[in-house]
């Protein structure tokens, strides 16, 4: 065996230990292709080297790189490349006060690179624009103290900034809520927490919270409705209480073949009726919405079930009909008349 391929073998072991597990010696033999005693070799090159590489004997046992220990810089393979680079590119869509920080941070990365692996990370820019300008981002030193509590599980003590989010503050005393995750999405920074004032389940916008010290007192996580924060925030963001579905769900008949349907029906239920009609079981946040976008289809539509959603048709239908005859606004007009 070469040096040059003990050498690229010593830098994968490294990059494998750098992972937060503890590595069997036969997991890492299979992952490098070589013999559990060749592995043993390797690990004491590198602890020689000066890596501090703990083993744990027993079947339960294995290497791990001890916290502390010096990595170079340099330690990074193309997928690993590939990674920082989209990552620090993609850092403003995540609604944060880091954008410059990491353009920084990314240049300094790209400077102590060897060549092959500077000109792949140079290769992959892009634009992010997702996000308007406008959009309030969420400070870094809260963003911190919301997670430093969310980790220690500690019961958070914050203001809310009122408005119309998710949840809204009423003026009084500060707010107290077990934080269970942090979570980016859309542009912003959200908290899903268990509000103890409320006794309940809210989500609160971390560009709102200004955090007072001290945390309150540990608490012992509670069990996330349905499981999975992803879920329920997605269930909260379209107005329902819980993470299996719409607040307003309804069945109506299309006057159109379901494979027309189907590419536009979203996570509703299509059922072939045969003779160019099929039934659609759908949702949305309110019956208006869920009437409004039956229009979507531009085929006749007979509501099966409930009342609720017949009845939203019907102001619609009256809405719709009064603004087909109205004319054009008389120019001289105040706004918003007729």
């Amino acid at each position: 065996m070469t040096s040059g391929t003990t050498t690229t073998r010593l830098l994968r072991l490294l990059s494998l230990l750098q992972t937060p597990r503890d590595w069997p010696g036969p997991a890492l033999a299979d992952r490098l292709g070589v013999s559990e005693r060749t592995v043993r070799r390797d690990v004491d090159r590198l602890r020689t080297m000066g890596y501090r590489v703990h083993a744990d004997r027993g079947s339960a046992g294995g290497y791990r790189l001890e916290a502390g220990a010096e990595l170079p810089p340099l330690l990074l393979d193309d997928d690993q490349v590939t990674a920082i680079a989209v990552a620090l590119q993609a850092v403003p869509l995540l609604g944060t006060d880091v954008d410059e920080a990491a353009q920084r941070a990314l240049g300094t990365i790209r400077r102590v690179m060897p060549p092959r692996l500077r000109r792949r990370a140079q290769a992959l820019q892009f634009e992010t624009a997702a996000v308007a300008s406008s959009a309030p981002v969420a400070a870094t030193d809260v963003l911190v103290a919301v997670s430093a509590a969310v980790r220690a599980r500690e019961v958070l003590r914050f203001d809310y900034a009122g408005g119309t989010g998710l949840a809204a503050s009423d003026g009084g005393p500060p707010r107290r809520a077990e934080p269970h995750h942090l979570v980016a999405a859309l542009g912003r920074w959200y908290v899903v927490a268990w509000d103890l004032d409320r006794a309940d389940w809210r989500v609160f916008r971390v560009d709102r919270m200004a955090p007072r010290t001290p945390n309150g007192p540990r608490f012992t996580p509670r069990d996330l409705p349905g499981g999975d924060v992803r879920q329920l925030l997605s269930a909260r963001f379209r107005g329902a209480t819980t993470a299996d579905g719409w607040p307003c769900r309804g069945t109506v008949v299309l006057d159109l073949p379901a494979r027309d349907v189907l590419p536009f029906a979203g996570d509703g239920v299509v059922e072939d009726l045969g003779d160019g009609r099929c039934r659609l079981t759908a949702g949305s946040w309110s019956w208006v919405a869920l009437a409004a976008s039956l229009g979507r289809f531009d085929a006749d539509v007979r509501v099966e079930d409930p009342d609720e959603l017949r009845e939203a048709c019907a102001r619609l239908a009256g809405r719709y009909e009064d603004a087909g005859r109205r004319g054009p606004r008389d120019p001289g007009a105040r706004p918003g008349t007729a």
